[in-house]
């Protein structure tokens, strides 16, 4: 059985905002045959969570220790870019 890949999605509060960037990239993934665990945090919570993590999301700066993929994009909240942005995390989850 394959595991699942594992999104986090920060921002500042992990509330209104992660939550909307969340479900885009869940529909997202699944309008392309993916399905991925994804998990809400604060930004000042990445790096305590980020040992489980195979690629970060974040409308806010992050940084961690760990050699993992960060993706900081405002696309999903502006619409402008998302199916890049989709195509990207694509792009990470496949390796």
């Amino acid at each position: 059985m394959v595991k699942k890949k594992t999104i986090l999605v920060a921002c500042g509060t992990a509330i209104a905002t992660s939550t909307v960037v969340a479900r885009a990239i869940e529909e997202g993934l699944e309008e392309r045959g993916l399905y991925v665990n994804i998990r809400q945090c604060k930004a000042a919570e990445v790096p305590s969570l980020v040992a489980d993590a195979d690629l970060i999301v974040a409308t806010t700066p992050v940084s961690v220790d760990k050699d993992i993929p960060i993706i900081q994009t405002l696309a999903f909240l502006t619409g402008i870019g998302k199916e890049e942005v989709i195509e990207q995390i694509v792009d990470y989850l496949k390796d």
